[in-house]
């Protein structure tokens, strides 16, 4: 996270609105012989205390569990670009990259198998909602036997969030006039991705 408070303004329930939006990100544990990492879907609670998602049984983050729970961090990336000092259109700037980010810290483990379903309903369900009107896929439209041979492939775990940190850095740092300048900049020419996002995000930063 950037240490610098003025990117950091957003609330806790701010930035688990994001990640449970996002939905996606980069889980890492520390292992023997260094980091692990796995990008995986995840579903967070309303609380914002307990995520579940599932790994693949071949992952050696999920063999490392078998160990025991470990500790763990899921980044969760949003819209971002690199910003050019020219876009400022005022002197003596050096380059940037602004982007947003919520990293929610906790204690990861495994779950029992047949716990599985139901985390995959429950992430499916919510991720077809967000399609509607489109007739919801559910795991009952599959051919009987051909869902239950995929779930053996794969494995629930749980994370029990105990830190929440988010960074929103839309160039809050610099006067109005000189971040919109930038903001429309990034809407033409950005490099990242989501740059209509970013850019609505830096000429009115929501912290």
């Amino acid at each position: 996270m950037h240490p610098n408070p003025v990117f950091r303004k957003a609330d806790e329930t701010a930035n688990l609105a994001f990640a449970r939006q996002r939905a996606f990100g980069a889980l890492a544990v520390n292992g023997s012989e260094g980091p692990l990492l796995a990008h995986i879907p995840f579903q967070l609670c309303e609380e914002g205390t307990r995520l579940e998602a599932h790994l693949v049984r071949s992952n050696p983050l999920w063999r490392l569990l078998q160990e025991g729970p470990q500790q763990a961090v899921i980044s969760i990336g949003g819209a971002d670009s690199y910003i050019s000092p020219d876009w400022y259109r005022i002197n003596d700037q050096v380059p940037t990259w602004n982007y947003v980010a919520v990293h929610l810290r906790g204690r990861l483990h495994a779950l029992a198998q047949e716990d599985l379903h139901g985390i995959l309903q429950r992430l499916s369900a919510a991720m077809e909602a967000r399609l509607a009107p489109k007739p919801e896929w559910t795991m009952e439209k599959m051919t009987d036997g051909v869902a239950e041979r995929m779930m053996r492939m794969i494995a629930p775990v749980a994370m029990d969030v105990t830190q929440v940190d988010g960074t929103w850095k839309l160039g809050q740092n610099k006067p109005d006039a000189v971040r919109g300048a930038a903001a429309v900049k990034v809407s033409k020419h950005g490099l990242g991705q989501e740059i209509a996002t970013l850019a609505d995000l830096m000429k009115k930063p929501p912290f």
